[in-house]
């Protein structure tokens, strides 16, 4: 439960009041009240720590060694690293400081940073001159499949039309884990992969490039706090083991998993490379876009049940850039529609003992949203490829072509205050030649 502590805390740094002396635009998805953490580097140094206002980098480590974390009792190095691993396991009640003392260093009216522009260019650096690395290293990541709007579709047009949805879906966070070393950040391209298809009329099966690939719009939580072999976390707890979140790209090859996903589930259709989003939106920071999630008919198990909203209004959108193209929208959905929240997710995960540790990633599987604007992948959107999309310059799509980049942006906005991911990119690239034998 949030303690009142907590809530005086996210008061003072969630107020839509607070303004910054380093410009951030009404439409920044990085106002001062975001403060998000990443790893980012510049032409001849070294990754380290950073958090972003309006498109301005805040190079965490520098702002260290210039002392203005002084009294937080940290290590002056501690963002002098190539992931946020180090800096997530000091835990919450530090991260909370660090965005504190951040939000103080940045308003308004403080002088201390603002009036010393000698010291600007060591601490600050505009986006176009860095680069962002991988956020964490994520050890383990879990694949959920937690939209009830997406798994019917998916029901529907695979299975029974009258029973989209396997008898286990509404008693529990189906789920299963993937390969967390082809995730990669946002800006990385991706080869097409190869692998076996088998086509219905045919007798056997054919190797090749995928024909269908596709992405799948998600989210995905990051814990900031391990758990021992054999523990469990309840809901209650959940939200203290979550350091923050991203947008996730799971890209897919469809015909590589109807073909290869029984008896034990996706394999290569879903390891050849998923994106993230290279800043970590903390959970307080998506404290007033709190929502409830949809009502859960049955009634779920008691390790199940959870208190309070842990859904979260988050805008989504898809958009193709066609090769030489401008972008096209092609879905507008929304995290809210999830039907596992991320404290039930993470409860199921360990309720069997399995131990979790800093950065592991969980993605919420496909989100989809009840209109057919909201569909979350290019399966639902093409309709099994019945239905293609008409393109800015005449072409059409069913599946992702090559050369067609896919870009997803999230944020959450109300009268008063907008607080985003900023973007996933990636380009789809022709697959690569096996080269041929000797």
């Amino acid at each position: 439960m949030t303690s009142w502590d907590d809530k005086q805390f996210m008061r003072k740094v969630t107020e839509p009041f607070l303004k910054s002396w380093v410009e951030a635009g009404k439409e920044s998805d990085f106002p001062i009240q975001n403060i998000p953490f990443g790893i980012f580097n510049t032409p001849g140094e070294t990754a380290r720590a950073a958090t972003r206002i309006g498109d301005t980098i805040v190079d965490l480590h520098a702002l260290s060694m210039h002392g203005f974390f002084e009294g937080l009792g940290l290590d002056p190095d501690i963002f002098n690293h190539d992931t946020l691993n180090p800096f997530i396991a000091l835990g919450k009640p530090v991260c909370r400081a660090v965005r504190e003392r951040i939000s103080e260093i940045f308003g308004e009216t403080n002088p201390s940073l603002r009036d010393q522009p000698e010291k600007h260019p060591a601490i600050l650096f505009p986006l176009h001159a860095i680069q962002m690395l991988m956020p964490v290293k994520a050890g383990d990541y879990t694949d959920f499949y937690s939209s009830i709007e997406h798994a019917t579709n998916v029901g529907i047009m695979f299975r029974d039309p009258a029973n989209a949805l396997l008898p286990n879906w509404k008693h529990l966070p189906v789920g299963y884990h993937g390969r967390s070393s082809s995730i990669v950040v946002s800006g990385t391209n991706i080869h097409r992969p190869k692998g076996q298809t088998k086509a219905d009329t045919a007798e056997f099966p054919e190797f090749g490039p995928s024909k269908q690939v596709d992405f799948e719009l998600e989210m995905a939580f990051i814990t900031g706090k391990k758990t021992e072999l054999g523990q469990s976390v309840s809901t209650r707890e959940a939200e203290d083991h979550i350091f923050g979140m991203v947008i996730f790209n799971d890209l897919s090859a469809r015909d590589i998993q109807k073909w290869e996903y029984v008896p034990l589930g996706p394999f290569l259709a879903k390891n050849f490379g998923s994106v993230i989003s290279p800043w970590i939106v903390t959970l307080d920071a998506l404290a007033p876009f709190r929502v409830p999630g949809p009502k859960q008919e049955p009634a779920v198990l008691p390790y199940l049940q959870s208190e309070g909203d842990h859904n979260f209004d988050v805008q989504l959108d898809v958009l193709i850039r066609a090769e030489n193209q401008p972008e096209q929208l092609v879905c507008h959905s929304n995290y809210k529609y999830m039907y596992w929240n991320l404290a039930q997710q993470l409860a199921h995960q360990t309720v069997n003992g399995c131990n979790i540790n800093i950065g592991d990633i969980f993605g919420s599987g496909t989100i989809s949203g009840p209109t057919p604007d909201s569909l979350g992948s290019m399966l639902e959107i093409a309709w099994k490829g019945t239905r293609p999309v008409k393109m800015h310059d005449g072409s059409e799509r069913t599946f992702i072509n090559d050369n067609d980049t896919i870009i997803m942006r999230g944020y959450c906005v109300n009268e008063n205050l907008r607080i985003g991911f900023g973007e996933v990119v990636t380009k789809i690239l022709p697959a690569i030649p096996i080269p041929e034998k000797l």
